[in-house]
């Protein structure tokens, strides 16, 4: 495993987070002495550290073992990769040591390979839309349902697209763009009906003397129940939380979970992420 890349990650999600090493040290457990070990390269986290830090930093042990994010269809090669990784490193940490050592290296093995062919598994049943349940930016363990992820999340574009297209247009070439982030989907009816929980960018554009100029935006949350109809996915109903009420709606709309994730909306990157979407359908669409 590479540790100064590995180093290099921590810092940069930590300090993306606004936290010190004191910070991040007292919610793991351990002293801010070990927290710069790990960030100028000199160690490893314990593997019993590796979920509480991955969960304080926002990423998955997969990412963190990899010292980088990891696109959703890369998922299953850097797993793979990482397991060996861990392997080798832990068979040099402990080579000199005595048969008992040993026996305890073997018993973590073995479970990181069983915790590797749990999401082995589970890659494979998401890429043949078999029960798996996953969170865009991240894998997140639910109750197995029957999701066609990519067809939901679909439905809830083209629901937000067609919504704007209605609108009143105040230039004659304006486009919308809409980049969502999906915290979590849960299925009400099986293979049927869903709720959607997402944060969405809906941002308008249009061209005048050969400039893109920005006509009007909204970063809103939104809960979509989406319907399930002969293999077609469409959105029902919609809510999003009202000004004037808006912590209550956010309490009675969304799961604890997704809120608590959502208050982090403009610390954790996700706003970023979101512009840098539509900027990218932006230029693609008018050939900028």
């Amino acid at each position: 495993m590479n540790q100064e890349k590995i180093g290099k990650f921590i810092l940069e999600l930590r300090r993306e987070k606004n936290m010190t090493q004191q910070e991040l040290a007292d919610k793991i457990g351990v002293t801010d002495r070990a927290i710069s070990k790990w960030e100028n390269g000199r160690g490893l986290p314990d593997l019993s550290l590796m979920i509480p830090l991955c969960k304080e930093l926002g990423i998955t042990i997969n990412e963190l073992i990899s010292g980088e994010q990891i696109e959703k269809e890369d998922y299953q090669s850097k797993l793979e990769e990482n397991i060996f990784k861990t392997i080798d490193y832990t068979n040099k940490k402990f080579a000199n040591k005595n048969k008992i050592f040993k026996i305890v290296v073997g018993t973590i093995i073995t479970i990181i390979l069983i915790i590797g062919l749990m999401f082995f598994v589970d890659v494979n049943r998401m890429n043949n839309n078999e029960p798996v349940v996953f969170s865009t930016w991240g894998f997140k363990y639910a109750p197995l349902v029957d999701l066609h992820e990519e067809k939901i999340i679909s439905g809830v574009e083209n629901y937000l697209l067609e919504k704007s297209d209605n609108e009143p247009k105040h230039h004659e070439n304006e486009k919308s763009f809409v980049s969502i982030r999906t915290y979590l989907i849960e299925e009400k009816n099986k293979h049927k009906l869903y709720n959607v929980y997402s944060w969405v960018l809906e941002e308008k554009y249009y061209l005048e003397n050969n400039e893109i100029k920005q006509d009007s935006s909204s970063s809103i949350p939104y809960m979509f129940v989406v319907e399930q109809t002969n293999d077609k996915y469409k959105v029902t109903d919609s809510r999003i939380p009202r000004d004037k009420v808006y912590t209550e709606d956010m309490k009675n709309i969304f799961p604890r979970s997704v809120r608590k994730d959502m208050d982090e909306i403009h610390n954790d990157g996700t706003i970023e992420r979101l512009k840098m979407d539509i900027e990218k359908q932006l230029n693609l669409y008018f050939h900028k």
